[in-house]
């Protein structure tokens, strides 16, 4: 195989696994709160600028994402008490929850505009050299970014599986007022979904920055991806969102040998077209 080829899909897989971060928290919310969240997106770029923030004081870049995680939190925690419990109790419509979803997301990318400027940014980190791997650059960032993805996957399909608040999560993903009946506290369900979808969308945005700029529109032109890797995957279905999510990443980055970078997010509305047209309910079963 080609190196550049090589090279491309190790980027890839690198922006594959910021995507499945993002995208796990993103199908989440779908799967148990009914949310097709558009302000998903900023919240990534949020973490990103938490982080620097932190950093930025002289804090140890990994003690730096930890805390951003928290800010991340209470920030989509502070979206639920204002705004989608609120829908909820009125039944919304999907339609008036997108143009909701919409208005966070520009509020937010405007309010990171208005706070941190609207240049590019990196965090202050030592430079590290790539590993040459028979001609193949592998930047040790792109190795950590991998990593801790790995990590945050494998803890959330422990959550899931093996403790008593992800099998209520996948109950109430199932049939929500069955859920209730049955006597599964739907609040703390819904709490633990702002958890895990703000702490992974964080982590996602943190590490994005790590291996490329940090910008205030970086989360928007992830949302494409996002979506699709929900689709594809299944909607509600965060191992699906994962798969999808290194396809689409793989198929992003070595597309560019052909077209160039700047259709890379045609490529995953490409993806997400094809994917709606011949096999609806994604790659994968959906809800988790």
């Amino acid at each position: 195989m080609d190196t550049q080829v090589i090279q491309l899909i190790v980027n890839g897989i690198a922006l594959g696994s910021i995507i499945a971060l993002a995208a796990v928290g993103l199908t989440l919310t779908y799967g148990i709160l009914r949310l097709s969240n558009f302000a998903h997106g900023d919240f990534l770029t949020l973490g990103a600028y938490l982080t620097l923030l932190v950093n930025a004081a002289g804090v140890n870049i990994w003690l730096s994402m930890i805390l951003a995680v928290v800010g991340t939190v209470a920030a989509m925690l502070l979206s639920e008490k204002l705004l989608w419990s609120k829908m909820r109790l009125i039944r919304a419509t999907s339609t008036t929850l997108i143009i909701i979803s919409i208005g966070l997301a520009l509020f937010l990318r405007n309010g990171i505009i208005l706070l941190w400027g609207g240049k590019n940014q990196n965090y202050n980190v030592p430079v590290t050299s790539a590993w040459d791997l028979f001609g193949v650059k592998i930047p040790q960032n792109q190795l950590l970014v991998l990593g801790l993805a790995v990590l945050a996957i494998v803890g959330l399909h422990y959550l899931l599986q093996n403790t008593k608040i992800g099998k209520a999560m996948r109950a109430v993903a199932d049939d929500l007022d069955l859920a209730r009946v049955s006597g599964i506290n739907v609040e703390q369900v819904i709490l633990w979904t702002w958890l895990i979808a703000g702490t992974l969308t964080s982590l996602g945005g943190s590490m994005y920055g790590l291996i490329t700029a940090v910008r205030p529109n970086m989360g928007w032109f992830l949302i494409l991806p996002l979506f699709a890797s929900v689709i594809l995957g299944g909607i509600g279905n965060p191992y699906g969102a994962i798969a999808a999510a290194f396809i689409i990443g793989i198929a992003q980055e070595v597309s560019t040998i052909w077209l160039g970078s700047q259709y890379k997010q045609g490529i995953a509305l490409l993806m997400m077209i094809l994917v709606l047209l011949i096999r609806p309910k994604g790659l994968f079963k959906g809800t988790i």
